[in-house]
């Protein structure tokens, strides 16, 4: 099985605008941004969705959390509003099968 995008994204395979990285998590720009800050959020260890992410180690999310809040706060969106979404499973709308949520903002957002 090929390695997927996000994986390849992460290792510098693939070129991104990295925003942000630490140990667990890696976070750069939407290459289709639905918005004026349109942001992907990652953990470096693959997981395919939120369904496949052990219970034992649901803390990286947490780490995601903090890390969108600084990240709404330093794109200027943190005051005016932001959206994040996790899309899970085909149904779910995802398209790329490794966790990452997605920090949307910086205009009025529609339901």
């Amino acid at each position: 099985m090929q390695e997927c995008l996000f994986c390849r994204i992460i290792k510098g395979e693939i070129p991104s605008e990295k925003v942000y990285e630490d140990e667990n998590l890696y976070a750069f720009k939407d290459i289709n941004p639905k918005a004026p800050v349109h942001l992907l959020i990652i953990p470096k260890k693959h997981y395919a969705t939120l369904n496949d992410l052990p219970d034992a180690e649901m803390g990286v999310i947490a780490e995601i959390h903090c890390v969108i809040k600084k990240l709404a706060a330093e794109f200027g969106v943190a005051e005016s509003g932001y959206r994040v979404l996790a899309n899970v499973n085909k149904d779910g709308g995802q398209v790329v099968y490794h966790v990452h949520y997605h920090l949307i903002g910086g205009r009025q957002l529609r339901v």
